[in-house]
């Protein structure tokens, strides 16, 4: 039996350091202290409630290790997936719906601070009109990933900085079975809440790896894997290729492509062949397109 490339014993999860520690308002009981009882919270100036909004800030997410996370199924993922939710916060609209219940009191049994919150102040914290009903403070988590432990197909992004794409190919990623996702240097934050809704709760099954651009070129070194480059300079068409496993697909900025040094990392380049008059594709569609190749034979229906 092959083993799972997103094992444990593969990676190690690990918290994102923080520069401080998460303000009293936001940080979670101990698990041997009594569960915490459900408050209620309706002015929007409330302390807790501008910690949560302040997590809109890359500033604040840096420091406290911290993100937002609308919607009820992201804060259920969380927990299925045994990720550190500090708070819930949920506004019951009309009446209190079963998985609302089923999730508060999930919550409640982690040692979870549980606020019940006006639709105003749910506005407030989403920075939304008709706010989801549940919006949820979790801790931020990234991968530690050895040269030698690297198992099936990873995604490595250079420079990303539309965090809509980030989302949509975390989500690409858990979608087609493939491995995990390496970020490098500068790639835009995707525990920033556009990238976390685009992920649908996909973020939370995907391992997710920084790394420097120097670091990579050391690991890419010494884990001596393919690795399959995207380039309007391609001379390889991406359909052509029979794609190993562990494998390594790098993909560039949305606007300047890979990094003339990346593009030397690669083993192969690869073209997606394009027959109209646009000249490029969107990076998540892209990638998309490409990791299906590489995986598409193991897939099944």
């Amino acid at each position: 039996m092959s083993q799972d490339p997103r094992s444990p014993q593969l990676y190690r999860r690990s918290k994102r350091p923080s520069a401080r520690p998460p303000s009293s308002a936001m940080a979670s009981r101990p698990e041997d202290e009594t569960k915490p009882a459900i408050r209620k919270i309706t002015s929007l100036a409330n302390d807790l409630i501008k910690d949560m909004r302040g997590l809109q800030s890359k500033k604040e997410r840096a420091e406290t290790g911290l993100f937002l996370a609308e919607g009820l199924k992201l804060v259920t993922d969380a927990f299925e997936s045994g990720w550190r939710v500090t708070t819930l916060a949920y506004c019951d609209r009309v009446g209190q719906q079963s998985m609302v219940s089923q999730a508060v009191a999930t919550a409640l049994q982690r040692g979870t601070d549980v606020v019940e919150v006006s639709e105003a102040v749910l506005e407030k914290i989403s920075r939304r009109d008709n706010p989801q009903m549940v919006v949820s403070v979790i801790a931020q988590q990234y991968a530690d990933l050895a040269p030698e432990a690297i198992k099936g197909t990873w995604v490595a992004l250079e420079g990303i900085k539309d965090p809509g794409n980030l989302g949509t190919i975390i989500r690409t990623v858990d979608s087609v079975g493939a491995s995990g996702v390496i970020l490098i240097d500068e790639t835009t934050d995707p525990f920033a809440i556009e990238a976390v809704r685009a992920t649908m709760g996909s973020l939370f099954h995907v391992p997710l790896v920084r790394m420097s651009r120097d670091a990579f070129a050391r690991f890419n070194h010494a884990a001596r894997v393919p690795v399959y480059a995207t380039h309007l300079k391609g001379a390889v068409d991406y359909r052509s290729v029979n794609y190993p496993e562990p494998a390594i697909l790098l993909m560039g900025n949305e606007q300047s492509g890979l990094n003339d040094a990346f593009v030397a990392l690669a083993t192969t380049v690869i073209k997606i062949p394009m027959a109209g008059q646009a000249d490029s594709l969107n990076l998540a569609i892209a990638t998309a397109v490409t990791l299906y190749e590489m995986r598409r034979s193991r897939l099944t229906l």
